[in-house]
């Protein structure tokens, strides 16, 4: 009969112990959804605005410089040193929340 009720004792201790640990996890698990949906959130505030070209404005100025330098050795050949590539933008782009039509 003793033998009954550790056996019956030890049973109900892990039933327990095992209801502390699923009571854990699902405690946790509302602390990690949380983490996870921050996570998505700030790498969506990160990307920004996306392109579309109904909702955006642009302007922007683009130069583009070519240099060429020449001259003339003393046998009398032309030597010739372009430079280019040398091109720079500068301008803005704004995107606005147009209504939908």
């Amino acid at each position: 009969m003793l033998y009954l009720r550790t056996k019956a004792q030890s049973t109900l201790e892990y039933v327990i112990l095992i209801g502390f640990v699923v009571a854990a996890l699902i405690a946790m698990g509302v602390y990690m959804k949380r983490g996870t949906e921050g996570k998505l959130r700030e790498s969506a505030d990160q990307i920004g605005e996306q392109y579309e070209a109904r909702n955006t404005t642009n302007f922007y100025v683009t130069t583009t410089g070519t240099v060429q330098h020449e001259s003339l050795t003393g046998d009398g050949h032309i030597v010739t040193d372009i430079t280019y590539n040398n091109q720079t933008k500068t301008g803005n782009e704004t995107v606005e929340m147009l209504p939908t039509p």
